[in-house]
């Protein structure tokens, strides 16, 4: 970790790239983080017997320690906030959306699938951007997050036997993540990225272990899998490297996802954010095996296609108000 928030310090004051280019740099590797994160996901689950609910629980117990080095390089003052109430919403929704998505994997969701139905999230992200942060929500970005939309239906495999309840627990993260990059954009205004990763972090790990105890007390409600007991039992041997992997990350993730959303708006990061889902599919197929239905690929190819199109109409809309302020007033 210290190695990459000293990359990610040295590209965001190193110069030669600009605001938006860094942005999309940082969320590119986040989005390959988080591809990562979602194939260990799914293995720990299947391979080694982990409840999803541990999984998590552990997951960002770990990342949280992993950031003690930045905390002690930069010191506990610097990591005062103004908004205390507010990481504490964003960060029960982030371990929220956790619970729910990795629920998703151990229910028996293929990573394609699971992954793929992610690409829902912008248009949360539009939505919460328009009410809360005042973004103007144009004809390009609406018409991209609704074929993303679109495309996420389509690789789900709408009218064939692939399509069943469990498409909707990644929809359901997507809305509980995309209210936490809304927060996340929101709190980047003032503060820190190492503020918004460690805060995250740091708030996550008790945040699951209340929503544990919850499921667990109403264990009778809920379907099998969610909860078992206080399942804090660590894996062996080679599932153990592969939970400490997890927690590292993402850490890194979060750090690279906080890092982007300070240096560039959040509709214009979306989509490279979009990569991660035919990343994860693609590394779920090569790893786990789990070949990717006829669907995903027209599904996965509109997802892409709608964030080229965005990508490209708002780069072309900051061109034009470039020209137009540079033209000498009459």
């Amino acid at each position: 970790m210290k190695q990459i928030s000293s990359r990610i310090a040295a590209l965001s004051q190193g110069g030669s790239l600009g605001a938006a280019s860094q942005g999309a740099l940082l969320m590119i590797c986040a989005s390959l983080a988080f591809a990562a994160s979602n194939t260990l996901q799914s293995v720990l689950p299947w391979r080694y017997g982990m409840s999803s609910t541990g999984m998590a629980f552990w997951q960002y117990l770990i990342a949280s320690v992993l950031m003690a080095p930045i905390v002690m390089r930069i010191g506990l003052n610097r990591f005062r906030t103004r908004r205390p109430l507010i990481h504490e919403i964003r960060a029960f929704a982030s371990a929220l959306g956790v619970h729910v998505f990795v629920y998703g994997f151990a229910a028996g969701a293929p990573i394609w699938q699971m992954v793929t139905l992610l690409a829902t999230g912008p248009l949360f992200v539009i939505i919460g951007s328009t009410l809360f942060l005042g973004e103007r929500a144009s004809g390009a970005r609406l018409g991209a997050a609704l074929a993303g939309f679109v495309g996420a239906v389509v690789v789900s495999g709408v009218g064939s036997e692939h399509l069943d309840w469990r498409a909707l627990t990644p929809i359901a993260a997507a809305a509980l993540w995309a209210a936490t990059d809304v927060l996340t954009k929101y709190l980047a205004r003032d503060e820190t990225p190492e503020t918004l990763t460690v805060s995250l972090l740091v708030l996550i790990a008790p945040n699951h272990l209340a929503i544990l105890l919850v499921v667990n007390a109403l264990a009778f409600m809920m379907p099998p899998g969610v909860a078992n007991g206080l399942p804090f039992a660590l894996p062996q041997g080679q599932g153990l490297i592969l939970l400490l992997a997890l927690g590292a990350v993402t850490a890194a993730a979060q750090y690279l996802l906080a890092s982007a959303y300070k240096a560039a708006d959040a509709v214009y990061l979306q989509p490279f954010a979009d990569l991660k889902a035919p990343l994860a599919g693609l590394i779920g197929w090569v790893t786990l095996g789990q070949t990717p239905s006829v669907w995903f690929w027209p599904g996965a190819a509109l997802i892409v296609g709608a964030s080229l199109f965005l990508f490209w109409g708002e780069n072309r809309a900051a061109a034009q108000a470039r020209i137009a302020a540079s033209q000498p007033c009459p």
